[in-house]
């Protein structure tokens, strides 16, 4: 379960976690549209339009269900892997990986 800020959405790609999404503010509208329609990484608990609304125990009962035990959230599993694996090679061998090396054999020497 997430509110979608940009922290937690990098933090769950990373760790390959698919996201029941719940925006509150800020950002995480347009966060949650990314992270549900475009990258197809989790589901909406409530949508942006209805954040006014009560979120009943039932809602959230369906989305983890869905999240966790149905063809669907298999499938989001399944992308959020890939995209975390992509994620983190791209870390380990690129630009990100040489200037934090550069910087620690700077400040050690």
């Amino acid at each position: 379960m997430s509110h979608c800020g940009w922290n937690s959405c990098i933090e769950s790609i990373s760790m390959g976690v698919p996201m029941a999404a719940w925006p509150i503010h800020s950002d995480q509208p347009r966060n949650t549209v990314l992270i549900t329609k475009v990258l197809k990484i989790g589901i909406i608990v409530r949508d942006w339009e209805n954040r006014d609304e009560l979120v009943s125990a039932a809602k959230i009962e369906n989305a983890v269900r869905n999240l966790m035990g149905s063809a669907e959230g298999e499938e989001l599993r399944r992308r959020v892997t890939e995209l975390s694996s992509a994620v983190n090679k791209s870390v380990m061998n690129g630009a990100s990986r040489k200037e934090m090396d550069s910087f620690v054999a700077h400040i050690t020497r």
